[in-house]
């Protein structure tokens, strides 16, 4: 079984994390929602989430994706915490797939992982990084990076996330339960 490791911070963005942990998991995959600091956050809506447990109870655990949800100021957070920085660099440099949405793509430039490639994000968050190979589709394959560009599209992401860990044929019985 497939195991992926969402990480939490307060500020991220709800409507993200959530469809991305659903989606996931309806397809069976062991998703581990891990919150930057233990007990409930609060997103950038409001909405309090209680992740499963902590970044520091699982960075010694092997995952086959590392995914980032966006939205202000999680992606601020994510982006100054030092563990979140090196885990995605390690697990890029294993071979594994790191993605983000939203805004979070601009913690994997920060880390240096988008340098030279293709990547999309919510308007604006990768202009900081000119290094970056902007796109404008709603999903952005590079590789082992995967970056979509908001909540509008975090559907579209988790089933693209689906289809590179579980297959084709598991994302289109994914998304025939979604009714879409």
């Amino acid at each position: 079984m497939h195991s992926v490791l969402v990480l939490f911070a307060n500020g991220s963005e709800e409507l993200e994390t959530v469809s991305i942990v659903n989606i996931l998991r309806r397809a069976g995959v062991n998703v581990t929602l891990a919150g930057l600091e233990a007990g409930p956050l609060r997103g950038s809506r409001l909405t309090v989430l209680l992740p499963d447990t902590t970044l520091d109870a699982v960075l010694t655990q092997h995952y086959d994706m590392l995914v980032l949800p966006g939205g202000q100021p999680g992606t601020n957070n994510l982006k100054a915490d030092a563990r979140v920085l090196k885990l995605a660099k390690d697990m890029y440099g294993d071979g594994r797939y790191v993605c983000a949405i939203c805004a979070a793509p601009s913690v994997l430039a920060t880390a240096g992982l988008l340098d030279g490639k293709q990547a999309t994000s919510f308007p604006g968050a990768l202009d900081p990084f000119p290094q970056v190979r902007r796109q404008p589709q709603a999903v952005v394959e590079d590789g082992k990076l995967i970056t979509s560009r908001g909540p509008g599209t975090a559907m579209d992401f988790a089933l693209t996330l689906v289809d590179r860990l579980c297959g084709h044929a598991k994302r289109v019985e994914v998304e025939a339960g979604l009714v879409r």
